[in-house]
């Protein structure tokens, strides 16, 4: 059997996700014709349509949506395999895609690009800020090369490299009865109305989870979008909301009208780390990746 090309699998690829020739073409940079004739030649050495098409529409077959999925994991592979010959040469060196989560990224860039631009001006970083289920997708599929996210999360088999532990605190207004406490424990949570974010976020589902374990529940009128607009309605008297102790700088500082506090030991809160495919030729690089960005932060290394 004659083995398919890189521009057939990129057509197939493309065809699958547009169901338009047309479309397909544009995104392959190519014409309609090649494009169709590139599909034709796949067709005739597999043996099997791929595509059913007519004037109006453009269905794959069952095996043509299995083949195009297993080829979309090819090409993020070659492309794995061409990104990170440069790491043979200079380590962190060239393009380098790096998705992180909105809980994440206005808290960590600021502060971390500086020290990994710092230890590696050669590096090229891409960022891209996502919520977490697109982050992964986008990962796997090989728009990204590695992601910073909070760990606790399904990651289909992905390699992981913990950074740093990130607690979660409690926000309340400045007037609730637990505002003069040091300290709080998951008890006090109970019969508490906690401000969550909107689906999507991991630390929704994180939050979900220590108010099912406490005995609190959702607010159900509302879901923010943001950090700084849920503690905004904190500040309100609209409730209470947990806040990781990496946004507690920037989102609760002087000016505001509520009170964070700290949870007692093993109070809840999440791990941060760096996600990546498990057949990254760049997988070696990560830790340095890792490092730098814990020094941009000033925290130990791992």
């Amino acid at each position: 059997m004659e083995l398919p090309s890189v521009r057939q699998l990129e057509c197939l690829v493309a065809v699958a996700e547009t169901l338009n020739f047309r479309r397909a073409a544009e995104a392959c940079y190519i014409t309609q014709p090649a494009l169709s004739a590139q599909i034709q030649q796949l067709e005739r050495s597999l043996g099997m349509q791929l595509f059913e098409r007519d004037r109006r529409s453009v269905l794959p077959t069952p095996c043509g949506s299995a083949l195009a999925e297993r080829a979309e994991a090819i090409l993020a592979d070659l492309r794995d395999f061409a990104e990170g010959a440069s790491a043979f040469r200079t380590p962190l060196s060239g393009v380098l895609k790096l998705g992180l989560i909105p809980t994440v990224a206005p808290y960590v860039l600021p502060r971390a690009l500086t020290a990994v631009r710092r230890g590696y001006p050669d590096l090229r970083l891409l960022l891209r800020e996502e919520q977490t289920e697109r982050l992964i997708d986008q990962l796997l599929c090989g728009e990204l090369d590695v992601l910073l996210m909070a760990l606790e999360v399904e990651l289909h088999g992905m390699e992981t490299l913990p950074l740093f532990h990130d607690p979660f605190l409690l926000a309340v207004p400045a007037a609730h009865a637990l505002a003069a406490r040091k300290r709080v424990s998951g008890k006090d949570l109970h019969g508490e109305q906690v401000l969550l974010l909107d689906d999507g976020h991991c630390l929704r589902d994180q939050a979900l989870a220590v108010c099912d374990v406490s005995g609190a529940t959702e607010f159900g009128d509302f879901r923010a979008s943001s950090l700084t607009t849920l503690l905004q309605m904190v500040a309100g008297g609209l409730g209470v909301t947990l806040i990781p102790e990496l946004a507690v700088k920037a989102e609760a500082g002087s000016g505001r009208a509520l009170k964070v506090l700290p949870f007692g030991a093993r109070g809840p809160g999440r791990t941060i780390g760096l996600v990546w495919r498990p057949s990254s030729i760049r997988k070696s690089e990560y830790g340095l990746l890792g490092d730098a960005i814990l020094k941009g932060l000033g925290r130990e290394g791992r």
